[in-house]
């Protein structure tokens, strides 16, 4: 496999999400990131991200032969079977190490991600949940960086996880209406809102948090208002914008949390997703 075909099929474009919400998780949780241990976890967690691509590639691949001929497998680039190796060698790889940096409970959070992973690429099709799985598969992105550091979790982590778990809903209902040209209902996109309202009740109380309430905030209209002109290939645009704006959404709640540097980190981590998007699609 040569690195084009792997970087297409990881979707390697949205791998700094993964970074925001790994430091997002850690901050909430009160975790220290200049502690050595980020560097593993982050590997960990791009490794369960990744393998999560590499399967969905693996198990759509006969829809995608229709809707998506030019994808690595059905065009030939790659087989069905060494995708399907590649995904559960990096599963298994980022486990031991969630466990050799960590200790037991965040490999098994670790492995809970793996699950939760495999059962949204192998239920996704028709699911009514599938948005619902899709956003755990984050969630337990932030509780296996937050295990790393304290065990039981803090409060701010699980708001956090909650939060990203609404917008993580609204956007995979999105994605799912990708390939009809159109989104069918509109009332699911209510979850979107859920970190807009929550920040911007945080920031009556502290005013440093405005500026990454106001640029989430903003972001979010953006792709709400690409679903509302519904040009060709506005759905699509409005999936990788939201996509990016996890980033935006960590970098809210760090701030929040009163790590302003960190925040502006993630920013530009939003800025970094929407860069290599132009090279590897997001979708």
């Amino acid at each position: 496999m040569n690195w084009g075909v792997a970087l297409r099929l990881g979707r390697v474009s949205n791998l700094p999400t993964v970074w925001t919400n790994t430091i997002a998780g850690i901050v909430l949780t009160g975790g220290v990131i200049e502690d050595y241990r980020i560097v593993p976890i982050i590997i960990a967690l791009s490794l369960s991200y990744i393998g999560g691509m590499f399967l969905n590639d693996a198990y759509d691949a006969e829809i995608d032969a229709v809707e998506r001929p030019e994808r690595p497998i059905p065009s030939g680039q790659i087989s069905r079977s060494a995708v399907f190796q590649w995904s559960y060698v990096m599963f298994m790889t980022s486990i031991v190490i969630l466990l050799a940096v960590g200790g037991v409970i965040p490999a098994i959070s670790g492995a809970l991600l793996v699950g939760t992973i495999i059962v949204y690429n192998r239920h996704h099709k028709n699911n009514p949940i599938s948005p619902f799985i899709m956003g755990l598969c984050r969630v337990f992105v932030y509780l296996t960086a937050a295990s790393c550091y304290v065990v039981p979790l803090e409060v701010p982590v699980l708001i956090g996880a909650g939060l990203l778990l609404a917008y993580l809903i609204g956007l995979t209902y999105i994605a799912k209406q990708e390939n009809l040209g159109k989104v069918e209902n509109l009332w699911p996109l209510l979850f979107l809102g859920a970190p807009v309202v929550y920040g911007g009740y945080e920031m009556l109380f502290y005013l440093p948090l405005v500026p990454f309430w106001l640029i989430f905030t903003v972001w979010v209209l953006v792709a709400l208002y690409f679903l509302k002109r519904r040009r060709a290939g506005d759905i699509p645009r409005a999936v990788v914008s939201l996509i990016a704006g996890m980033c935006l959404m960590d970098a809210m709640l760090i701030a929040n949390f009163g790590q302003i540097q960190l925040a502006l980190i993630a920013v530009g981590g939003f800025a970094l997703t929407l860069f290599l998007q132009k090279f590897v699609s997001g979708t």
